[in-house]
């Protein structure tokens, strides 16, 4: 079989390393809008691998019509590019007949794409959106601790989740560094968290309801809501489970800096004046988090899952480390290898179902573990 990845940066060249380890895909195409970037992404993921499988294209995400072109031919692909390219390449992949998969980011783009799942049953494509790793294997692991704790009713009392990339070894002042899409990072600060309080559906506010987290070998961490982390499990699992939410890990000081920040209205989309030049907060704080918190020094991904019912609590927990021998971070790692499993079970048939997936309810979550666990990716299970 012929993949597709677009986006050649850290996530996608990630995910293009794990598609082109497999024994059924023929070849890989990396795209990027950025061609000297895709032909040396490429050159490092054909060298890591030992193989000639991934080919670099050049192309602009934003031009559909192009990408639509391109898909053609391959039996999935994965968008690897920030949120709002997402939608349109989507309904690029349904005209392509095309399965298509995306890191997510965004509520409202999700339920943009999932909006399409009837016409993409139509065309026989398979549309997953949010296969990353917050949303995205945190949601397959928490529909299978529903699936192992949910008693005769039918119905558990919580799923709480839990996941942060953290540096390897922080550092003042920020203890910090980033770890994926700074887009993709400060929407998480500025759009509600939904949840289920009840079981009912909830909007919570960005950076609220901070907890202390413990995680055995770590100095203590603050949990607290971020936007996107539950995606489509408050629908799902509506009136079947009274409390449903997912924080982001970080040390207590970065907390505390976020989350003046954002009081400070330093995430803000509005525009503003500085001089002649329109601006927005939003535009500066990114190319400041660029500046300052970009780091290729190693780093580390926690994530707990846990399910609770009648006095029980089963969880999965992972730690991941940066992975010398390859360069690629933990990070690239826990999102983008989920996400390539969630393609090449689409592209051979293992999710059978066409329209959209929903990855706590249609990612069969055993073969899920038994490919995470394939890759050196430990994920414990635990009942007490």
């Amino acid at each position: 079989m012929k993949l597709l990845v677009i986006g050649a940066g850290m996530m996608g060249s990630a995910a293009a390393y794990d598609m082109a380890r497999a024994g059924d895909v023929e070849s890989v195409t990396l795209a990027d809008a950025d061609g000297k970037l895709a032909e040396s992404a490429a050159a490092r993921v054909n060298k890591l691998n030992g193989n000639k499988k991934v080919r670099a294209v050049r192309l602009d995400a934003a031009n559909y019509k192009a990408a639509g072109k391109l898909m053609r031919g391959h039996a999935a692909v994965l968008s690897a590019v920030p949120y709002f390219f997402n939608v349109g390449l989507a309904k690029a992949a349904i005209e392509a007949k095309c399965h298509f998969a995306d890191l997510g980011g965004n509520n409202t783009v999700v339920r943009k794409t999932y909006a399409m799942s009837k016409q993409a049953a139509k065309r026989g494509v398979a549309l997953a959106p949010d296969c990353g790793l917050s949303p995205g294997m945190a949601s397959i692991l928490a529909g299978e601790l529903f699936r192992r704790m949910a008693g005769n009713n039918g119905k558990v009392d919580a799923l709480k989740l839990y996941v942060g990339g953290l540096p390897e070894d922080p550092q003042p002042p920020f203890f910090y560094h980033l770890v994926f899409s700074v887009n993709g990072l400060i929407n998480e600060f500025v759009e509600p968290a939904k949840v289920l309080r009840n079981g009912k559906i909830t909007e919570i506010e960005p950076l609220t309801e901070a907890e202390d987290f413990q995680m055995g070998g770590f100095d203590p961490m603050v949990a607290f809501h971020t936007s996107g982390g539950t995606s489509t499990m408050p629908e799902t699992f509506k009136g079947r489970v009274g409390e449903c939410f997912e924080k982001t890990l970080r040390y207590p000081s970065h907390f505390a800096m976020i989350r003046s920040l954002y009081d400070l209205g330093y995430f803000s989309s509005e525009k503003m004046k500085l001089g002649k030049t329109e601006v927005t907060p939003r535009e500066v704080t990114s190319q400041i988090f660029l500046n300052k918190l970009t780091s290729d020094a190693p780093d580390v991904c926690i994530m707990r899952i846990e399910a609770h019912t009648d006095g029980h609590v089963a969880a999965f927990n992972m730690v991941d480390h940066y992975d010398e021998k390859a360069k690629m971070t933990a990070m690239m790692r826990t999102t983008a290898w989920p996400a390539s499993i969630v393609v090449l079970m689409m592209a051979r048939g293992t999710i059978k179902k066409r329209g959209g997936i929903m990855q706590e309810t249609d990612v069969p979550a055993n073969d899920f573990l038994n490919e995470m666990s394939k890759r050196g990716i430990r994920i414990d299970y635990a009942l007490r």
